[in-house]
């Protein structure tokens, strides 16, 4: 089971990070470029416990769904999400958030599983895992931009 953990400062307080990581409406922004739209469930502003959320996107050329749900929070220094409907067998994305002097440490583990068994793993090596990476990246870089002008 592949293991994505990133982490990021950030200059800005503790709860404007928690706040942006869990707002659909700022997802879709840090996302535009798989064309990421909520189409069910929670659709717009700020996600909490038990919230669902069906999201719309293209991934690696293929227009998908996905429905995630969080399962756990505990504001604002962490939420859990886990898949409930989507192409990947499973997976859980922890939101981690640590204050800091000048600021905040944003941390993502995003743990999956692929599907297809065997040709899932083989998938992995070859390809998912980096741009699994890559996207939990260029998201956690996009976040930090817009904590970071929202702070001034």
């Amino acid at each position: 089971m592949p293991i994505i953990t990133y982490e990021t400062f950030i200059q800005a307080p503790i709860t404007v990070c928690f706040d942006l990581a869990r707002n659909v409406d700022i997802h879709t922004k840090t996302t535009a470029k798989t064309k990421e739209r909520a189409v069910a469930g929670v659709t717009t502003g700020l996600m909490e416990k038990g919230d669902s959320v069906t999201w719309e996107a293209t991934h690696l050329g293929v227009k998908q769904k996905l429905t995630a749900k969080i399962i756990k929070m505990e504001k604002p220094y962490q939420f859990i999400d886990v898949m409930v409907k989507g192409a990947f067998h499973s997976f859980t994305h922890t939101h981690e958030f640590i204050e800091k002097e000048n600021g905040t440490i944003m941390k993502d583990k995003f743990v999956y599983r692929s599907p297809i068994g065997l040709l899932g793993k083989i998938a992995d090596k070859l390809f998912l895992e980096k741009y699994m990476r890559q996207f939990i990246v260029n998201r956690a870089i996009e976040l930090k931009k817009i904590a970071e002008q929202k702070k001034m």
